[in-house]
């Protein structure tokens, strides 16, 4: 199987399924003297794993990162960094019944399709209990970032039809982490949580959105024409487990517009340049531009229903299927520190690779 490294000088690979004995990564290009963080990860792991609320799978996992190479006496030493999280509430019975069924728009069929063989214990590798591997690595890539005065954040703008309006410049986005869906408005966030609630008693499931915010970014990352910064957050973000769509900047919004409504026009403020307007998102022609970069990512309902439904199996017989065991009716707030965790991985590799041109022009001069 390929496709399971991500980057290119800060390179992550995962490794792991949902019901294995454990999930893990190893993070390579890492620099050296990096002061390791252990408590910062493990928050990072929190604000992920399941069972944390009443609107999640209620999964019992610990989430206890391990690290197993590439730090000394709390500082990376350049070499491969591992982490190992181990897979402590497993219950594969719970998919016995689905060992030959292909669950309605989950990765079943496709992966028995292209492999002749799958894992069906809670999907295996297809699961997002992969993300978390994703958060423990993006938490170190935070931890470098943290370096260059460039924080992210994200938080949950929309649940169905429960939709956050404010631009994220009119919120208090500290107030995220005060509720269990992550929406920084505590009215919107009181109606998303009952409204989750109130599918989860239906078994069925929705979906949502979550914005994403990278401040302090210096101009100058991204890598075009085929690596762009905005390209590469759009793979990132469409990567994790449910998503369907990426916007950064105006977005959608922009087919809209005028060019004379759009147009970020550039002012100085002291030594630097900024723009009046941000609708580019922090981006222009694939490279930073010094401004927020700001983004959303839309994410499907949950496939796995606790109700009937129809679908086929294996010998291409009708069968009927229900969904057993743990399960979250809504991804979004779990996704949160996902959708962090891969925007900081993006930014960390684009750092690195503007830093190693820097140093190869100097050469030059």
């Amino acid at each position: 199987m390929a496709g399971n490294t991500f980057g290119v000088l800060f390179r992550v690979t995962t490794f792991g399924e949902s019901h294995g004995p454990s999930i893990g990564c190893i993070i390579d290009g890492c620099p050296a003297g990096l002061v390791i963080d252990e408590d910062f990860i493990q928050r990072e792991m929190i604000r992920r794993r399941p069972g944390q609320s009443a609107i999640v799978t209620q999964r019992r996992e610990a989430d206890i990162v391990r690290i197993y190479s590439g730090v000394f006496e709390g500082r990376t030493t350049g070499a491969p960094i591992t982490l190992l999280i181990a897979n402590e509430d497993q219950r594969p019975r719970d998919y016995e019944h689905l060992s030959d069924a292909f669950r309605p728009s989950h990765a079943d069929y496709t992966y028995w399709a292209k492999y002749g063989h799958r894992d069906p214990r809670g999907g295996g590798r297809s699961s997002a209990r992969e993300t978390a591997a994703r958060v423990a690595a993006g938490a170190v890539a935070k931890l470098l970032l943290r370096q260059y005065g460039i924080e992210i954040q994200a938080y949950v703008s929309q649940v169905g039809p429960w939709i956050l309006e404010k631009p994220y410049t009119e919120l208090n986005l500290s107030l995220a982490e005060t509720n269990e869906v992550r929406c920084p408005d505590p009215a919107i966030a009181e109606q998303m949580i009952h409204f989750i609630h109130q599918v989860r008693e239906r078994g069925d499931t929705v979906g949502g959105v979550i914005t994403g915010i990278i401040r302090g970014c210096p101009p100058g990352l991204g890598e075009p024409v085929f690596d762009k910064l905005h390209a590469d957050l759009g793979k990132a973000m469409l990567s994790i487990n449910a998503v369907k769509g990426f916007e950064y900047g105006s977005g959608f919004a922009s087919a809209a517009m005028l060019g004379s409504q759009h147009n970020d026009a550039f002012i100085a403020e002291g030594d630097q340049i900024r723009t009046q307007t941000n609708y580019s998102g922090g981006i222009q022609g694939g490279i930073s531009n010094g401004m927020d970069i700001y983004f959303r990512v839309a994410f499907k309902p949950v496939a796995t229903l606790l109700r009937d439904q129809p679908t086929i199996n294996t010998a291409k017989a009708p069968t009927i299927i229900q969904g057993r065991g743990r399960h979250d009716p809504c991804v979004v707030p779990r996704a949160v520190p996902i959708v962090e965790a891969m925007a900081a991985l993006v930014v960390a590799d684009h750092l690195l690779r503007a830093k190693a041109l820097q140093s190869a022009n100097s050469l030059h001069r």
